[in-house]
């Protein structure tokens, strides 16, 4: 049987990369999905690469905005009745630059989408969730939200948000019976990560990847469908006493 049969799932950053991949993850184990991105050009090319349009609903939304974050719940309640799975997964890299050198205005949007955009979610699935008695939530956090690096902060500090931020939702969710966890991705092969290559050093972004390859002990990125793994075990009933935890799936980088 599949393993989120008749559930309703809702995924932020949902119309690429790591969240479109566990779209499609869910939407094979039985799953009905809501994908919110910021731009619906993006969100139509994401729901046709899915396939069956009635399980995929498609909100166009800014996650750091209120009322955008009150209205991509509120419309995936109205067409699908409930939210089982939350996958609050939005998030932007910020400007490669020393600390010293990093903007204000740069380092309040990583916040912004990294930090306020995952608050704003929780505040509006929990609510839905609590009524149900039942639900799972899980919040993209990075091997950044349990390390350092340089030439990243804001983008390192909104991550270290996201594991404080998930603890105190699991306490206060628990006793309604809903879960809060947080997925702690390595180097993906992503958009992202092609962006953050060529930040560190322009125009040279594979030797780049080369040299942080050599970083992760199984010896290469992580892929979108090792991290859409880990958070389907984690919407499922297969971890239902786990709440509270972070999970690397980093090709043993938190070992190192």
């Amino acid at each position: 049987m599949p393993r989120l049969k008749d559930k309703i799932a809702l995924i932020t950053g949902g119309a690429a990369g790591i969240g479109l991949e566990t779209a499609r993850l869910f939407l094979k184990e039985g799953a009905r999905v809501a994908l919110v991105d910021l731009r619906e050009e993006d969100l139509n090319k994401a729901a046709e690469s899915l396939g069956d349009k009635a399980d995929v609903l498609t909100v166009a939304a800014d996650v750091s905005s209120p009322e955008d974050a009150a209205r991509y719940v509120r419309e995936t309640v109205e067409r699908f009745g409930r939210i089982d799975i939350f996958f609050n997964n939005a998030g932007i890299e910020g400007k490669v630059a020393p600390l010293v050198e990093q903007k204000i205005e740069d380092f309040d949007r990583v916040i912004a989408v990294n930090v306020r955009g995952p608050f704003l979610g929780l505040q509006n699935v929990l609510p839905v969730m609590m009524e149900q008695k039942s639900g799972s939530i899980i919040n993209t956090s990075s091997i950044a939200g349990l390390k350092g690096s340089p030439d990243l902060a804001p983008y390192i500090t909104s991550k270290h948000a996201v594991v404080g931020l998930t603890r105190a939702a699991a306490i206060e969710a628990a006793r309604a019976n809903v879960r809060v966890n947080s997925v702690h991705p390595s180097p993906v092969n992503t958009r992202m990560m092609r962006s953050l290559e060529e930040g560190f050093s322009p125009g040279h972004g594979t030797e780049v990847k080369d040299q942080l390859t050599t970083t992760i002990p199984l010896g290469r990125y992580g892929e979108s469908a090792d991290i859409a793994n880990l958070v389907l075990f984690l919407a499922s009933d297969d971890s239902a006493f786990i709440t509270g935890a972070q999970y690397p799936v980093d090709g043993g980088m938190a070992a190192t």
